[in-house]
């Protein structure tokens, strides 16, 4: 009869022992219970142990080794039996393991040489052998609550390091415990006693202290044998992050295993692929399906054991415990930092930049901001380093440059995404009231630092880099850490933050707006350069519009609507377009006529004909005084809220109505009509009266609405949130999940924020996202696929790169002008005059007296009577064409003029103005015409 393996290697095993008990005269009948419960050192080296100790030693190295061969060999036979722990089952696998665990004890004399033995015999890849086949059943690896015999084994093999005295010979990081055991894919899944033990007692520093000495130029040892899904690499830095949270946790880490564990971290996530996540919501059109099972190459569990282990706890733990010795938040230290803070800081830096760089970066970027104090840390270090003019060199992480610049790229490439996240979500009374995170007094500071350093990354080191002169190689050899990466983030992360500081600036000034223009960009030198185009100052504009004050950047706006109007003229001299316009069809008629031009016919000359109410087209020619005429009356009549394609605000501010699909069938082809519709009138430069809310105005720069703009949509919600976020308790008991409810013309639908929403509470953990979320759904979900269709209209005829010269503020100032009052001494000094009146007729001062007196409304009226359009251009009455002209009215000597009313001819910019002799009557006269809407003198 064939013999049972199983029993074969216990009988080889039992064999054994059985020698050592003849050898030394140990009864059999005692045998067992000395093994399992008595004095193993007498079983094996009898009474006079030490007589005998090289063979006894040498036996007992063997006898372990074969019984962790046993089990190796067997390991595909047993399976999950190989977590059973020897107390619970009398399975061979949990008997053999608990003999290596009774020979390899730490009170035995032999433990170091045996143990050392064991090392050098790769013992450590048969255990890597044995884990692997273990089959994973999802979270049941997780069901025993006892500790294996495995998980014994291994406890008392990897504690041993650290142990004094010890002679265990250097162990070939290839056999290590670090490259062989660490990378195995989700080991605290499957050894969830081992992590505890792992984590306590100094192991994880020794360990991960290993792998950071290694690395990342021995990273090719690790073991790549599992799946081509499942890279050594990647497990390795899977394990040692989750791992991460509970080595932090505890009061006594210190800053050292904090460095370890970004080092190790960091070479591994430069090797590993970028991860991207999907919106998450559950019917967003847009959004890719991804793989199932692999993402970029990669085992979708381990991306997000990857991506879930860096959270706000472990974010915390990091910068707490590293920071906790090294860097103040406070500005209580005026010296320059000390090489420990540049170390610490350079770490951290690279450590996040590399983060950036590899893994979705919301969950990230709301960690660093509410749960680590990282802001306030490096501002006090960055702020420091600009008032001593000494900035650190982190040389372990970044190559140098020509100048020094590099010198503060790393830090400020961190810090500015960081900040700039935080400023989406935080509220007015943080920021202006409790001066959180930064006081005013340094976000003056802040903007002048990050101004020049944006100025210095874009003019200065490009003007003297020479084409010849070559970047060292990175001294740490990480790609994503290589200096042109780090550039680039800085360029990004300055502009974008700087944008984000102006948007605060324009809603309550904590500094003066001229703070954010660079000396160098307000020159007419750099505004020529930029209307040339392909230049370095065009690059600037692009990327950095506010360095440039607003009257620049408007030259450059009017200077390529002009190129762009003459090119099409050139080429549409001979396909005018003249439509007819019924009066009380106004939208209906634009819409049907104009929304089928193409791109080329919209940008060339349009003429308008208006039919009145009884189909009579009225007199007159146009020459571009109706078709301004026009474009008031089609933009008043296309935006009015009656029409349900736009909705107001409380400020009577306009906004896409959310439930436009509601009110017309073909509503997403008239916002893409009104928006072509804006985009000419912002093209021919003619300025209409459309007060927009500024979340939608964003949309025309393709960008997001955040938390600080829904005050004026919903002020009520945004109430709601301010005490959720500001809420002590637990908010878990307020019963909220990630859903929301719309209500559209009394219509209520739950719409999920997130995929699976409905199931989703809102707790203290996930409440910062929550209101993100919130918000971002009414400022920008609810209205994505109106404000698509708009921005596609404006963009025939506006091109992106021209309108991000801008920000919202800004553009409702390219669309109706300037709120502020008429400067008449400006409109006078560019006026023309005709039929006997001249600048210093008395008439006429008397007509400069009596518009200075008007209010403002009336000499808006009196602008859009002269003009067709009821502010005046963008930089002054000199670029009014034609120039304005007062024209005398009657015939001279006659006196019947005092009965006539003022007329004018708005194609022209012409007031016909009767010689009036009295003030009070010139008034009258003028307030009469001005607000009678008669229309135009067409004779």
């Amino acid at each position: 009869m064939a013999c049972n393996p199983v029993l074969f290697y216990l009988c080889r095993t039992f064999n054994m022992i059985l020698l050592f008990s003849t050898f030394y005269g140990i009864k059999c009948n005692c045998l067992l219970f000395l093994f399992i419960s008595g004095d193993v050192v007498r079983l094996f080296g009898g009474i006079n142990h030490s007589s005998v100790e090289p063979l006894v030693v040498h036996r007992v190295k063997k006898l372990a080794q074969i019984c962790v061969q046993t089990v190796h060999q067997k390991r595909l036979d047993w399976g999950s039996q190989l977590l059973m722990s020897s107390e619970t089952t009398t399975k061979p696998s949990a008997l053999l393991l608990e003999t290596v665990a009774c020979l390899i004890n730490s009170r035995l004399p032999w433990n170091c040489k045996v143990v050392g033995y064991l090392q050098q015999k790769k013992i450590y890849c048969l255990f890597r052998g044995i884990i692997v086949s273990i089959p994973q059943i999802g979270t049941n690896l997780e069901r025993h609550n006892n500790t294996s015999s495995l998980e014994q084994v291994l406890m008392l093999i990897a504690s041993h390091v650290g142990h004094h005295p010890c002679c265990c010979p250097t162990v070939d990081p290839r056999w290590s415990f670090s490259s062989q055991l660490l990378s195995i894919p989700f080991l605290w899944h499957r050894l969830p006693h081992f992590k505890k033990v792992f984590s306590a007692n100094g192991l994880s520093k020794y360990y991960i202290h290993q792998i950071a000495c290694f690395l990342p130029s021995c990273a090719d040892v690790l073991p790549n044998d599992v799946t081509a899904n499942h890279p050594g690499y990647a497990c390795v830095l899977a394990n040692v992050l989750e791992a991460a949270t509970w080595i932090l946790s505890e009061p006594k880490s210190a800053s050292d295993t904090a460095a370890d564990i970004i080092a190790v971290c960091t070479s591994l996530l430069d090797a590993l692929p970028t991860i991207t996540s999907p919106n998450g919501r559950a019917d967003d059109d847009d959004d890719i399906p991804m793989d199932a099972d692999t993402i970029n190459g990669l085992d979708a569990d381990l991306e997000r054991q990857i991506t879930a282990a860096i959270d706000s706890r472990f974010l915390q733990h990091l910068v707490n415990a590293l920071f906790r010795d090294t860097l103040s938040t406070n500005y209580s230290d005026p010296t320059g930092p000390s090489d420990i803070e540049v170390e610490a800081v350079g770490s951290i830096c690279a450590f996040l930049h590399v983060t950036f760089n590899t893994l979705p970066l919301e969950r990230i970027m709301t960690g660093l901001a509410y749960r680590t104090e990282i802001v306030p840390a490096l501002w006090n270090f960055i702020k420091r380093c600009n008032e001593n003019q000494r900035w650190p060199y982190f040389s372990k992480f970044v190559s140098s440059l020509p100048a020094d610049a590099a010198r503060w790229l790393l830090p400020v490439s961190v810090f500015c995404p960081i900040y700039k996240h935080m400023l989406k979500i935080i509220d007015n009374e943080e920021f202006y009231e409790q001066e959180k995170p930064l006081s005013l007094k340094d976000l003056k500071s802040l903007v002048f630092i990050l101004k020049k350093a944006l100025w210095e990354l874009l003019w200065v080191i490009p003007s003297h880099a020479s084409t010849s002169q070559k970047v060292l190689p990175n001294p740490s050899g990480l790609k994503k850490l290589s200096i042109e990466n780090v550039k680039s983030r800085a360029r990004i992360g300055l502009s974008e933050l700087l944008t984000q500081l102006q948007d605060w600036n324009n809603r309550l000034p904590f500094t003066s707006s001229n703070d954010f223009y660079s000396l160098q960009a307000t020159s007419e030198n750099f505004v020529s350069q930029a209307i040339l185009g392909n230049t370095r100052a065009w690059e600037i504009i692009n990327l950095a519009p506010f360095l440039a004050p607003f009257t620049s950047r408007v030259k450059i706006f009017t200077s390529q609507l002009a190129n762009s109007r003459q090119s099409t003229t050139s080429h549409s001299a001979l396909t005018r377009h003249r439509f007819k316009i019924r009066r009380n069809r106004l939208l209906e008629d634009a819409y049907d006529q104009l929304s089928v031009l193409s791109e080329e016919d919209l940008k060339g000359p349009i003429r308008v004909a208006f039919v009145n109410e009884h189909g009579v087209e009225e007199a007159g020619i146009d020459g571009g005084g109706i078709f301004k005429d026009f474009m008031e009356n089609i933009t008043r009549a296309a935006f009015d809220v009656q029409n349900g394609l736009f909705k107001e605000t409380s400020d009577h501010l306009l906004y896409p109505n959310p439930g436009s699909g509601l009110a017309h069938e073909q509503h997403l082809q008239y916002f893409h009509f009104l928006g072509s519709l804006l985009g000419k009138a912002m093209y021919e430069g003619i300025l209409v009266d459309l007060p927009f809310a500024a979340f939608f105005l964003s949309k025309l720069k393709q960008k997001y609405n955040f938390l600080n703009d829904l005050p004026s949509l919903d002020p009520e919600l945004y109430r709601h949130l301010l005490f959720l976020k500001h809420y002590a308790g637990d908010i878990s008991a307020l019963e909220l999940y990630f859903v929301i409810l719309n209500n559209e013309y009394g219509e209520q639908s739950e719409e999920e924020l997130l995929q699976g929403g409905r199931d989703m509470r809102v707790t203290n953990d996930n409440v910062i996202t929550y209101i993100h979320l919130v918000a971002n759904h009414r400022l920008n979900y609810q209205i994505r696929a109106q404000s698509t269709h708009f921005l596609r209209g404006f963009q025939q005829l506006i091109p992106n790169e021209w309108i991000n010269m801008f920000n919202e503020h800004e553009i409702q100032i390219l669309i109706s002008g300037s709120l502020e009052s008429l400067d008449v001494d400006d409109l006078r000094s560019n006026t023309n005059y005709s039929g006997g009146y001249h600048p210093d007729h008395e008439f006429i001062d008397m007509f400069w007296e009596v518009l200075k007196g008007f209010s403002l409304d009336n000499q808006k009226k009196f602008l859009k009577f002269v003009t067709g359009c009821s502010r005046g251009p963008l930089l002054g009455f000199q670029y009014l064409e034609p120039k304005f002209c007062i024209q005398r009215a009657g015939v001279p000597g006659m006196e019947d003029h005092e009965d006539r009313l003022p007329t004018s001819a708005t194609c022209m910019n012409l007031l016909k103005l009767p010689p009036y002799k009295q003030k009070e009557h010139l008034e009258s006269k003028l307030l009469y015409a001005i607000n009678s809407e008669a229309g135009f003198d067409l004779s």
